[in-house]
């Protein structure tokens, strides 16, 4: 049976709470029971895409801030009721429900008439309160102030398009697995379940609804993973142009590499011919989601728990072909997927996570051997993460070039003209990616 209103706006609230907190949103609705997840999680992210209208609304409807609790669960009802246009329910029916939410929690219960006064004048003034905070462009364009102002000044033609891709719903994309199926017949199976696919990138298919991945034809079987399109750029372009038929086994090294998607990617692409993947991931139990990943697809490859910026302590001295090196970053290029991504970071962290992407390409370059690669790449949209990282590496590194790359990619962008075929559709995450190459001594 489905759970009253209530409850779920209840847990939404919970969710919100603990992610103001710095919880990250996937802990957050992880926390809730899994009958009401599915539920709960959806509200949840439409809270969080709409989050700056609906605090600025509440900066409107009250002088002071509310308690914790009492505070997200106005603002979940804000958040979810503002525009008819796009609320899962009637605004009157979130009004009253959230009201009842706040009266069977204790944590809320002594704030359920000041909620109540504030939703019945949110209803009775709507359109004015409105029009009030669209000259606030947090409530606009419901991001950070910091955000909105880098962004602008990172793309300055672009930035108003990012921010609208941002606050819509993602595509489920999926990666086809060549070594078991194609693209017809793959089609052909999702045809036979009433699901409609068009492809998008270079191997990818996208569903015009999503679908939970048990659902899916062959997903058991490893016929096919869920993977943007942008982020199955790696895998090509990685291998694209590298031997790997004849000689000594090929050898690569996935830096970062949980939960594994790039690592089976790699193995898919060589299709049977010699290619020796290590797979680095710091995280031990990060490291498991790379196990369950290969076992599902029926690959193999040597995943090491180890710190990629110390080499000294795993690396056997041997150079490699190729490294990937998806490094840690804000993740603002997949905050379509990730909205709570936007509220947990802090401007501060960018410099942060640049100096660690540094620090990873500096212990990395001297173990590609001359004339092999490294692709770096990160899933965000901020050019210090990016363009401004690999212009700083290759100014301190003359051994380096750099190959065709596809540079930033914008979410829903449709290319730049740098020579790598970009999905035409424009239906994909935010990315940087950028191949390096070292000359022969």
């Amino acid at each position: 049976m489905q759970p009253p209103l209530w409850r779920q706006l209840q847990l939404a609230a919970t969710a919100l709470a603990a992610i103001r907190s710095g919880v990250s949103g996937t802990v957050a609705f992880e926390n809730v029971e899994a009958a009401l997840r599915p539920g709960v999680q959806s509200l949840g992210f439409q809270v969080l895409r709409w989050l700056g209208r609906a605090e600025a609304l509440r900066r409107h409807l009250a002088k002071r801030t509310p308690p914790p609790a009492a505070d997200a669960l106005l603002c979940t009802a804000l958040a979810l009721a503002w525009d008819p246009a796009s609320a899962p329910y009637e605004p009157f029916t979130l009004v009253d429900q959230a009201v009842e939410a706040a009266k069977r929690n204790p944590a809320t219960r002594a704030q359920a008439s000041f909620i109540n006064a504030c939703l019945r004048r949110f209803l009775r003034e709507r359109d004015e309160l409105v029009e009030a905070t669209e000259r606030e462009p947090v409530a606009q364009w419901n991001h950070p102030r910091w955000w909105i102002e880098r962004l602008r000044r990172d793309h300055p033609r672009d930035w108003q398009r990012v921010l609208t891709a941002d606050n819509l719903q993602a595509p489920m994309t999926l990666r086809i697995n060549r070594q078991k199926t194609d693209f017809a017949a793959y089609q052909l199976a999702l045809a036979a379940m009433d699901l409609i696919a068009k492809p998008v990138g270079l191997a990818g298919l996208q569903l015009s609804r999503a679908r939970p991945v048990q659902q899916l034809p062959g997903f058991a079987e490893g016929e096919v993973s869920v993977q943007d399109a942008a982020a199955q750029m790696a895998a090509p372009l990685l291998l694209e142009g590298l031997d790997l038929a004849v000689g000594a086994p090929l050898r690569v090294l996935d830096a970062c590499a949980a939960p594994g998607g790039k690592t089976a990617h790699l193995l898919e692409l060589a299709a049977g011919r010699d290619l020796e993947v290590i797979a680095l991931e710091i995280d031990a139990h990060r490291s498991r989601r790379i196990d369950e990943t290969l076992a599902r697809l029926g690959l193999t490859a040597q995943v090491v728990i180890a710190d990629a910026a110390r080499p000294e302590k795993w690396w056997d001295g041997t150079p490699f072909d190729a490294i990937l090196l998806d490094a840690p970053c804000t993740a603002s290029g997949i905050v379509r997927r990730h909205p709570d991504v936007r509220w947990l970071r802090r401007e501060s962290d960018i410099d942060q996570l640049a100096a660690q992407q540094a620090q990873l390409l500096a212990a990395l370059w001297p173990l590609v051997r001359a004339g092999g690669r490294l692709l770096y790449c990160t899933c965000s949209v901020f050019r210090e993460e990016g363009s401004h990282q690999i212009d700083a590496f290759l100014a301190h590194n003359t051994d380096a070039r750099l190959r065709p790359s596809p540079g930033h990619l914008l979410p829903q962008s449709t290319g730049n003209g740098h020579g790598v075929p970009d999905n035409q559709l424009g239906e994909h995450d935010g990315f940087f990616y950028a191949l390096l190459e070292k000359r022969p001594g």
